[in-house]
């Protein structure tokens, strides 16, 4: 591992590389928040893609290309004279240590649980933090994970479970409300009612200590990994998936889930 004068020099190498291609690339030079926002969208997305398979060549190299929006953000910013990578960092640093009084105060937390409670109710107090407990979750979140940390958002005040499996009353009362609304074919009321029970199943991963989102994605993943196995089998018996059964492409995708 690298000394902090080594990880301050690479940091410091980074800039230099960020000024020479701002000025003398052409395609840098040309670039905007605005242009570069598309980009720094689809490299999270790579940054997660390798969080889930736990690679850690590709984590690191991707954690990279985030960090190099970062730095041109913030290059951006000090062009206009608005402010610089300095100033990131710095408003950071002021942040983490408001927030974590259990740290730099005198507040006490003994486990993760009273820390977040903690950062939730510092956040309220900070100038130009979150004016109301929801607001600190962003609308632009894929739905799903939108869900999660709005419930998380209140546990943190409290809003919660006593007992977390009270929370499968909940699913299974939203479930059948689901179907009833099926069964009367009202398209409105049915979304409404789904929504109704993705909702509390996100709730009851929450409080089993699951994240939703991990949780679909890896299922994901599996799903298609047995569907290419089904393709794959047909193709090397001579014909295509449409040409099978279910039956067989259930025989076939059975035989996936073993291998």
């Amino acid at each position: 591992m690298h000394t902090k004068e080594e990880k301050l020099a690479a940091f410091g190498r980074l800039l230099d590389v960020m000024d020479d291609l701002r000025e003398k690339c052409p395609w840098d030079r040309k670039q905007t928040n605005e242009s570069l926002r598309p980009n720094t969208i689809e490299e999270v997305f790579e940054l997660c893609d390798a969080l889930i398979r736990e690679d850690n060549h590709e984590i690191c190299k991707e954690l990279g290309d985030v960090l190099l929006h970062v730095v041109f953000y913030a290059k951006i910013a000090s062009e206009k004279e608005e402010f610089d990578i300095a100033d990131v960092c710095n408003k950071l640093c002021d942040k983490l240590i408001f927030r974590h009084p259990h740290v730099y105060g005198e507040a006490e937390a003994r486990s993760a649980g009273e820390v977040k409670v903690i950062w939730e109710q510092v956040k309220q107090k900070e100038k130009d933090g979150n004016k109301t407990v929801l607001s600190g979750v962003p609308d632009a979140l894929p739905s799903l994970i939108k869900a999660y940390r709005i419930q998380d958002k209140a546990r943190g005040v409290g809003f919660d479970w006593e007992d977390r499996a009270d929370v499968w009353d909940k699913v299974h009362e939203e479930i059948n409300e689901l179907r009833a609304e099926l069964e009367k074919d009202d398209i409105q009321r049915s979304t409404e009612e789904f929504g109704d029970f993705l909702f509390s199943l996100v709730n009851a991963a929450r409080l089993y200590h699951i994240n939703p989102d991990n949780a679909l994605e890896k299922t994901n993943r599996k799903f298609i990994k047995r569907f290419n196995y089904v393709e794959a089998a047909a193709k090397a018996s001579g014909r295509s998936l449409s040409e099978l059964t279910l039956s067989e492409m259930d025989k076939l995708w059975n035989q996936a889930k073993k291998l």
